[in-house]
């Protein structure tokens, strides 16, 4: 079993993350949604004496940018509050260009992982004027999703063939390629790490529409690793449906042989607490017992008050999961 955490302000220090690796950390997520791995050398020195610290082998995943939307860089914050209006593409708010093809008034706009709720009032050409429904506060490079929008951006970006070049000499072991649509997704990563020389590189196909889902039986030989990424793939679907749908594509893949890690909001309450939710545990244990291989912690460790301690139920939580899944086969 992987345990992973992503890397991110709240572990911005070797001690910290020492420490995680200590609690059972194996593995490092790095969003490269907010950087190239150019500008993250320090991170990666970091990584590599806290693991050595810690006398763990360190296994390092890049999440691509890929063909996720996402809003510009913020001079600050903006609070949206329900009723009010906003203005994207114009003013604070960029958002990419593309979106102005697909979106039409009456759409459905979820931002940061579906937790702003907006609707379209306007489609301007060069902005969106949005009614906030759900509000909250938006910050820099959070995710846009418009759903049934029909939208299909390219695979890959152009800092994301940058990022790829840099894996070799970073000691990359996996890369995340987001919203997977096809199989035709999954051949461009794997003829661009052949192309930046490295062909033993990992490719870990996150699941996280339901047009992934549709397609996995398609997927399964052209990738290493499959991701069931909990984020995007509730914005895609009523949430009621998520667990089935979860459910389903881990036993679809156990099935098929094919490892497979769950992640999102595993211990998300930890972002705030010492201790997590009773439901939060139980969601780990029943993870593992669907069969998954590995499990990711994102915000809890990236910008959460307790990234070790939550390294620490997450690790604890699926051992656990394991002897018992042992005990019973």
């Amino acid at each position: 079993m992987e345990y992973y955490g992503t890397i991110g302000p709240a572990c911005a220090d070797r001690e910290i993350l020492t420490d995680m690796f200590r609690e059972g950390m194996t593995g490092v997520r790095m969003n490269l949604s907010h950087g190239n791995l150019s500008e993250h050398m320090d991170w990666i020195r970091m990584l590599r004496r806290a693991s050595a610290d810690s006398g763990r082998q360190m296994k390092f995943l890049i999440d691509l940018q890929g063909p996720e939307l996402r809003i510009g860089k913020l001079p600050q914050p903006v609070e949206l509050t329900d009723g009010s209006e906003v203005l994207l593409g114009q003013g604070v708010i960029k958002i990419p260009d593309i979106l102005y093809d697909y979106v039409r008034e009456g759409s459905s706009i979820l931002l940061d992982d579906g937790k702003i709720l907006l609707q379209v009032l306007e489609n301007g050409g060069s902005y969106l004027n949005c009614e906030v429904v759900r509000g909250g506060k938006l910050y820099s490079a959070k995710s846009i999703a418009v759903p049934d929008s029909g939208l299909y951006p390219p695979v890959l970006t152009k800092n994301d063939y940058e990022n790829l070049s840099m894996a070799r000499e970073c000691g990359v072991t996996g890369v995340m390629l987001p919203f997977v649509r096809s199989a035709e997704d999954l051949l461009a990563l794997r003829e661009a790490l052949d192309r930046s020389g490295v062909p033993e590189v990992e490719i870990f196909a996150k699941l996280e529409s339901r047009q992934g889902i549709v397609s996995l039986p398609e997927l399964l030989p052209y990738a290493d690793y499959f991701v069931i990424a909990r984020g995007d793939l509730g914005n895609d679907m009523p949430l009621w449906k998520l667990p089935r749908v979860q459910k389903e594509a881990a036993a679809f893949l156990k099935k098929a042989g094919k490892p497979f890690m769950i992640v999102t909001q595993m211990l998300d309450s930890m972002q705030e607490r010492a201790v997590p939710t009773r439901a939060e545990v139980c969601d780990i244990f029943n993870a593992v017992l669907d069969g998954a291989d590995s499990i990711m912690l994102t915000g809890e460790t990236a910008a959460g008050k307790y990234p070790v301690q939550a390294m620490g139920y997450l690790v604890r939580t699926g051992e656990e999961a394991l002897h018992f899944r042992e005990e019973n086969t």
